[in-house]
């Protein structure tokens, strides 16, 4: 059976990390599929916005614990090698949702503990249940974080928060984590998959160029200098200025209308 599940409609792909029975539990086969799975929505022009959500009643536990404790009986120089290549192997799809130039929703429903905060963090949206529950956990397993939550955690949530959060490890809700900046949206429970899509639909019938632009702009300047911000601000803008999607707004917004566009 694969570990994840791959379907699309309308614009949108839905990737369903599947493996209930384990709280989808982020295993080797999950994270393959999940990367292959990525670079091939990046490539397809028909595909304007992406939904990650966990089969079952869970968003994803983390990572694959039980498979790490035949790791653990290794040497200390085995165990160090195996998971310098597992977290890089992971973070492999970290880079890939960044690049991704579409929208990525994170639906949250149940836990998202460890690698499951992690991998929703490095969505662009996330959109929780109200029944949804958060817990960075690695502290809880006797290790520092890895899938880009170090990264991601501080800038949104600020770096005291950031260590509380880490540190301790303590289980919070949907609206906590909402009030602290790392969800966007907070619905029902029973309203979660209807309210994903009508978010997945608003961002496939958008500009679809432009956000990937956006996105680009937005997390090169949590790294960038004032100047060469600015400078990639004018080129990002005069590269949407050129296509159809950009004449269509302007075309629209003179003759008062909705604009329709077409993602270029």
């Amino acid at each position: 059976m694969s570990h994840l599940e791959v379907s699309s409609a309308n614009g949108i792909a839905t990737l369903t990390m599947n493996r209930p029975e384990a709280r989808n539990a982020l295993s080797m086969e999950m994270r393959s599929e999940l990367n292959d799975a990525l670079h091939d929505i990046e490539r397809d022009d028909l595909i304007r916005c992406v939904i990650l959500k966990g089969a079952g009643d869970h968003f994803m536990a983390g990572g694959d614990v039980k498979g790490m404790g035949d790791s653990i009986k290794k040497s200390s120089e085995e165990i160090r090698k195996e998971f310098i290549l597992r977290i890089h192997d992971l973070h492999t799809i970290m880079f890939a949702m960044r690049r991704m130039p579409k929208p990525i929703i994170a639906s949250c429903r149940g836990a998202a503990a460890g690698a499951g905060v992690s991998v929703a963090l490095a969505c662009d949206l996330v959109i929780a249940s109200e029944d949804a529950f958060f817990t960075l956990a690695y502290c809880k397993i006797g290790t520092s974080p890895d899938g880009s939550s170090s990264f991601h955690l501080p800038r949104a949530v600020g770096i005291k928060k950031a260590m509380e959060i880490a540190l301790l490890g303590d289980r919070f809700d949907a609206q906590t984590a909402k009030d602290i900046g790392m969800v966007n949206f907070v619905v029902p429970t029973d309203e979660l998959e209807a309210e994903t899509e009508k978010l997945a639909t608003r961002l496939a019938n958008g500009p679809t160029h432009v956000y990937g632009n956006t996105k680009a702009l937005f997390y090169r300047s949590l790294e960038s200098e004032f100047e060469s911000q600015l400078q990639a601000e004018a080129e990002y803008f005069s590269d949407c200025a050129s296509r159809g999607d950009f004449k269509e707004g302007v075309t629209a917004f003179i003759e008062k209308r909705s604009p329709v566009f077409t993602g270029n």
